[in-house]
This record gives structure tokens, sequence and C-alpha cells, in this order.
């Protein structure tokens, strides 16, 4: 089965192997991007006692100037590859989350009541994490050091990365991705293309982003937002 990565690098280039290994003939198509944001003069607060971080993207769009100040600080990463990440930045304490966003923020709740904490986060983002952390009573101060961009593809792009042969599934990581997939889905010259195209979805909230499901495929969800998740229900359909 061809199947269609619609995330940007460097994460397209780590699902291809993957996807190769299992026996997928893998096509890279991104539909989203990363860019870097300015971040405000003075962010951390003087108070805060540990940092956050759920995408490897806020780690690498932060200043290092950044880093620095907040390397000395625990930070509590969403899962192993943003752990993996923070290492790598500098930071010296890093303890790995359960791999989702409010999984991370119950973990996290109960040793930072009533302190101060940093969030390295991207413009768009889940807002469950906040909220959590704020309804036990941390104060949560986010600093946003990327955004989030849908990128476009022309007709004849997307006919030639497709070798004019149809795609089987569809897997979408962000809701910017989702809402550029359904326009893409819907143009009149790629409708032969993608008429039986299967799209799996990392979460719930992304798939809402896409919409209703293909006229001949339908749309599944990961059972929890996480690429292995995701990648074991394209097996089991493939």
């Amino acid at each position: 089965m061809r199947v269609l990565v619609t995330r940007p690098e460097p994460g397209a280039g780590r699902t291809a192997a993957k996807l190769r290994a299992m026996g997928f003939g893998p096509v890279a198509l991104p539909l989203s991007g990363t860019r870097p944001l300015a971040i405000p003069r003075d962010p951390v607060p003087e108070n805060a006692v540990a940092v956050a971080v759920t995408s490897a993207n806020a780690l690498r769009h932060a200043p290092p100037e950044l880093i620095r100040r907040l390397a000395a600080l625990p930070c509590h990463a969403v899962g192993g590859r943003t752990a993996d990440a923070a290492r790598a930045a500098g930071f010296a304490q890093v303890a790995e989350g359960p791999g989702d966003a409010v999984g991370l923020a119950d973990r996290i709740a109960g040793e930072l009541a009533r302190k101060a904490m940093v969030y390295l986060c991207g413009r768009e983002r889940f807002s469950g994490f906040e909220e959590r952390l704020a309804a036990a009573g941390v104060r949560v101060r986010p600093i946003e050091t990327y955004d989030t961009v849908a990128m476009d593809h022309s007709d004849d792009a997307v006919l030639s990365r497709l070798s004019g042969r149809p795609g089987g599934a569809l897997l979408l990581y962000a809701a910017k991705a989702a809402d550029a997939a359904r326009e893409l889905l819907a143009r009149p010259a790629l409708a032969a293309l993608f008429a039986r195209t299967e799209i799996y979805a990392l979460s719930g909230r992304i798939a809402m982003a896409y919409g209703p499901a293909p006229a001949g495929g339908g749309i599944h969800i990961a059972p929890t937002p996480a690429e292995e998740a995701l990648l074991a229900l394209l097996a089991r359909a493939g």
C-alpha cells in the first residue's frame, strides 16, 4: 500500500523509514510546516521551577539564549523523542512522560501545584494541557517558539509526486495538515487519485479538523496520540 506522509521534515523521513520497514510504500507530501516566532523580552518568570515540552518543534525553534536560561531547570517531556530532543538541546534533568499531553499534565500536576512553570510550545496547540494544570493550581507560563503553517501543492506537483498512481492511505499528524488535506482531496483534478484513500489521524481532534470521511474511504483514529499507535492501526488495516 502507498501511504502519504503529510508531516514536515525531519519527522517525515523517520516515518517513511518505519513505513518501508513495515512493507508499505511511503510518499512524502508535507501539508504543514513550522516557522520560528519572535520571543518576548524576559519571558521566563523568576519563580519558575520547571519546564514542560509537548513537541520537539518547540525545542528546535527555541533561541539558544532561551534554552541556556532554562537548561538548569527540570524538564518534563511528553514522550521519548521529545525527551531526547530536550537532552540534545542542553537540559540535564529530563523526565520522560507517557506520550500524550493530558497524561503528562496528570503526572506533574501534584508535584508542581501552587508553583510556576514554563511551557515551551507552539502557537497552535492542544489547550487541554494548560487547562488541566491550571485546574490543579499550577501557574503555567507558555512561551510560543514556533507556529504551524499550511503548505500548498499544485495539482501538477501532487500528480508528479504520486506518479499518477492512487494513494491508499494518508497520515494526518496536525489539524493544520487536516485542513489542507481536505481541500487537496476535493480538487477535481485529483479526485481519481484519492477516490479510495483511507485517512489515518493521530487524534480525534485532528480527525474533526478533517471533517467527514472521503466518499470512497474512511477515517481511522489512533487509540492514543502516538505515532506507534497510528502505525499499528495502519498495519492492521493493511
